[in-house]
């Protein structure tokens, strides 16, 4: 049995017009980058393929214009369901827009929704997302006046008593994939990538709905000479093979062409380390990282909590918690910026959906998120602000679902700038920007879930430090050199309930010289 071997334009012509198309991947890793600007040439070229509705869980993209930034055209694409939109901005760009539908859901729903879709059910069941933007009480995961008008996706039903959200699936009748190696009989291994994301219940899903897989490999080998443990998807899933005609095509993430400390395929030495400077995002993560506790599971999101890494580092207690990646990662040291996705010396790397069963049942002790709003109750806002679209992502799969959540974040946004000096904080220009807010355009992390879940939440910003209550968001800590009034609840909609026990931050955060983590653990 063969395998068709096709260049990436045959593989694009082969795209039908109004139909269901699917991709993979996680920020660049993984995804089939050359046959999806061939789409795009086609498109520019033809006017095809033309009215797509595009299926995705992580917004391939390098956040300008490559992975889905490549089908970001009017007309190419009718309408997106996705995970996480911020990778791919000219496809949130058409969203703001109002230039097609647009649903957003949490990323480990999408990933079940893939496959649920491979087991013909009829949609995906799950407690994620009650009480967010993405319940259909509030906007069913709609990002723009044009899709309000149009079917929901998500409803709202009750097994024993308990709410839950049902998320319609939908089948795959095209999809482009990535991997590392094909042999003839089309068997995919993907022992050079960084992360096994979705790839396989794509895959499923497509072929159990009469659709077309096409994957983008470096090259076809000699059947039977894979390794039948590296290979993620049967030849019998795949219809042909794209053999990219330039390796740069083919990038193991968008910053890196290829680290086999990324793989696993052999242990590489960390580069010298460097300590970040004393900054606002260091103090951030300098009181973040007191919290840490021993044999906790971990999960840092992307921005500011990166930084709790280095600080861990720096501080020697990184042996203290293992670190997890929503891409299906354990261990290793996670990487940052369009690097995101993928872990230096993993300890495992399992399917994006499979972690993220673990995410939903509770698996994680501890996760640490940015914020890029919240409002008087406590809600989160990172899905959508403005002209800005970066789609909930994992975040409200994991936030729900975490023993304990930190969210951090600088207390104002645009134009913030500080000096830390002789151990205080000292605002120096104040960001146009207040975080907090009477209320957040989107929920994507409900309070009034948390607070039924009995879920504890911290607020860590460079100046204090808030918890959530019963009663509404309470300000335990204050900063050094931080004057209450002027530099806090001015910047407040409504003045935060006060601790009793109101206290400064740990004085050693705000100095230029190592905590002492290591000595207290």
């Amino acid at each position: 049995m063969g395998v068709k071997i096709l260049t990436a334009r045959q593989a694009a012509d082969l795209v039908p017009n109004n139909i269901n198309f699917a991709t993979n991947g996680f920020m660049g890793a993984s995804v089939a980058e050359e046959i999806a600007m061939e789409i795009e040439n086609r498109f520019l070229e033809t006017g095809e393929p033309n009215n797509l509705t595009l299926l995705f869980c992580a917004a391939q993209g390098d956040g300008k214009t490559k992975g889905l930034n490549h089908l970001a055209h009017e007309g190419l694409v009718r309408r997106g369901i996705g995970g996480h939109w911020g990778m791919a901005p000219k496809l949130g760009k058409l969203v703001i827009e109002n230039k097609i539908l647009a649903y957003d859901f949490p990323q480990g729903v999408t990933t079940h929704m893939f496959r649920d879709t491979a087991a013909h059910k009829p949609g995906t069941i799950s407690q994620v997302g009650l009480g967010t933007f993405v319940d259909p009480r509030s906007l069913g995961g709609k990002l723009n006046p044009l899709t309000r008008a149009e079917e929901d996706l998500v409803s709202l039903m009750e097994i024993d008593g308990k709410e839950f959200l049902f998320y319609k699936t939908h089948p795959v009748d095209f999809a482009i994939l990535g991997g590392t190696y094909a042999d003839e009989n089309g068997n995919i291994s993907i022992e050079r990538e960084g992360v096994r994301t979705e790839t396989l219940a794509v895959a499923q899903a497509c072929k159990n709905s009469g659709g077309t897989v096409i994957v983008q490999v470096e090259k076809v080998v000699e059947a039977g000479s894979l390794d039948p443990q590296k290979v993620e998807i049967p030849g019998v899933l795949v219809d042909a093979v794209v053999v990219v005609s330039d390796i740069k095509y083919h990038m193991q993430n968008y910053g890196t062409q290829y680290n086999p400390g990324f793989s696993g395929e052999h242990r590489m030495g960390l580069s010298e380390f460097t300590p970040a400077p004393l900054n606002n995002k260091k103090i951030i993560a300098r009181r973040a990282a007191m919290e840490l506790k021993d044999g906790s599971i971990v999960n840092l999101g992307i921005g500011i909590p990166e930084y709790i890494s280095s600080v861990a580092q720096e501080e020697g207690i990184t042996n203290k918690f293992s670190l997890t990646v929503e891409s299906g990662i354990f261990g290793g040291n996670p990487q940052s910026s369009i690097d995101f996705g993928v872990s230096l010396n993993p300890e495992s790397i399992i399917s994006m959906p499979s972690m993220f069963d673990f995410y939903q049942g509770g698996g994680l002790d501890q996760a640490f998120l940015g914020f890029a709003e919240s409002d008087k109750e406590g809600n989160v806002n990172v899905s959508k602000f403005g002209t800005k679209l970066p789609g909930c992502g994992g975040f409200i799969d994991i936030s729900q679902n975490s023993k304990q959540v930190f969210f951090c974040g600088t207390f104002t946004a645009n134009g913030l700038k500080t000096e830390i000096k002789d151990g205080k904080l000292h605002i120096l220009h104040e960001g146009s920007a207040n975080k907090f807010r009477e209320n957040v355009e989107h929920i994507t992390f409900s309070v009034k879930t948390a607070i039924k879940n009995h879920l504890p939440v911290m607020y860590i910003t460079e100046r204090a430090v808030f918890k959530l209550t019963e009663d509404g968001v309470m300000l335990t800590e204050t900063a050094p050199g931080i004057d209450l009034e002027k530099d806090v609840f001015a910047h407040m909609p409504i003045k935060p309930i006060i601790s009793p026990d109101l206290k400064q931050m740990d004085a050693r955060i705000f100095l230029d010289e190592k905590m002492g983590l290591k000595e207290e653990t």
